[in-house]
């Protein structure tokens, strides 16, 4: 077990003493349902499950098309409070693949705002995950490569690749490009790049926005002590490697408007010795929280190719656990969520405000009725009329 999985085994264990001690304003919310509803700023979520962001790979030039309609739309029909769109690229540079889903140019409006108008006419929140890859850029579509999804295969100049950038000149895995280390004029252009997609998201109609600081993209490569390897104001210290993230923050909050929900995914551990930490994350959250962050998605890892993870059902849900609990911010669980009753538990026990779901959302994209179901919640109408009357 590595230092990380020691510390949220020891951090998340609260004993009733430490619970009772531990009180805050999210205490009286501990014993919410799966599907009442919650409030973030003034956007309502109709119940606590969500659509995970789930990279498509499936756009050209970035634009939504047909599949992102019935992708995330039928979620929205399905059930689900909020549908959060997959990583979307706030600059061609940031994308993970050149199939990657856009909002760096007002083209990539249009296409969104249907999508948008059909998650939202079937009683759904349509958020949007704000992204930029980092040192993670420029490799080839994971569904169209021969080497399969869990092979990082990065783009040569002849395949249509391009330079990566980061905060350090530090290669993600061996046969990778070394990225280019961004000066402190490029790092405030990119965060001028998200304000910018934060507009166009607004213009769109989305309802809530996302800022995806984790899984190694570029915000994760900030603030991590394995890949900001700096020596100025965004490099060394704790305070100087979240200047990145908190100042991108910034720049998004003062894009929207001050009714717009604003949240972050965070990896909040390495899982490696001398990475980034629960307890990082935790201290993070308690800034966060005063900036007005909506909810934490907690997610973690993926920020250095020899981190090794403890897959198994929940196994990121003490991350949230310990986060919602210490920092007093509503938090959203993810990782291995698959049973109705696994989830319900989570909500009801105070480890999380929302669960989000990837893969079984997949498997079954009408999970939230087959969960009324399954819990028995008779009067719970999670289908539309068109098929709620004849079930």
């Amino acid at each position: 077990m590595s230092i990380d999985e020691k510390e949220v085994h020891t951090t998340c264990a609260f004993s009733p003493e430490r619970q009772a001690k531990a009180m805050c304003e999210l205490k009286e919310k501990t014993l919410a349902g799966l599907f009442e509803p919650i409030t973030f700023r003034g956007v309502t979520v109709r119940n606590r499950i969500g659509v995970s962001p789930m990279c498509q790979y499936n756009s050209v030039d970035g634009m939504a098309n047909d599949w992102h309609l019935v992708h995330l739309g039928s979620r929205a029909v399905g059930g689900a409070g909020l549908v959060m769109t997959e990583a979307t690229a706030i600059s061609p540079e940031g994308r993970i693949t050149p199939d990657d889903l856009g909002i760096w140019q007002d083209e990539h409006i249009e296409p969104l705002v249907r999508v948008v108008r059909f998650v939202k006419s079937y009683g759904a929140v349509p958020g949007i995950q704000l992204a930029h890859a980092g040192r993670k850029a420029s490799t080839a579509n994971p569904w169209k490569s021969k080497l399969g999804r869990h092979i990082k295969v990065d783009l040569s100049d002849e395949e249509g690749g391009w330079q990566p950038v980061a905060p350090s000149p530090l290669k993600f895995q061996e046969n990778s490009r070394v990225p280019h280390e961004l000066t402190i004029d490029e790092i405030r252009a990119v965060q001028s790049k998200f304000a910018d997609g934060a507009r166009r998201a607004v213009e769109a109609g989305f309802s809530l926005v996302e800022l995806h600081a984790a899984h190694g993209y570029l915000c994760h490569n900030f603030y991590s002590p394995l890949t900001n390897h700096r020596t100025d104001a965004f490099g060394g210290s704790f305070e100087n490697r979240v200047r990145f993230v908190i100042e991108t923050l910034e720049v998004i909050r003062k894009a929207i408007p001050d009714h717009m929900p604003l949240g972050i995914r965070l990896s909040c551990t390495d899982w490696v010795e001398g990475g980034w930490s629960l307890d990082d994350s935790i201290k993070l959250a308690k800034i966060l929280k005063g900036m007005d962050v909506s909810f934490i998605d907690c997610s973690s890892g993926y920020g250095v190719s020899h981190a090794r993870y403890p897959h198994g059902p929940g196994w990121q849900v003490p991350l949230s656990d310990g986060i919602r609990n210490q920092a007093c911010i509503p938090t959203a669980a993810v990782g291995e969520i698959t049973t109705p009753e696994q989830a319900a538990d989570i909500i009801s026990s105070g480890k999380a405000d929302l669960v989000f779901l990837a893969r079984e959302f997949m498997r079954e994209p009408y999970w939230p009725y087959k969960a009324a179901r399954t819990l028995q919640l008779k009067d719970m109408e999670t289908l539309p009329r068109i098929y709620s009357y004849a079930t």
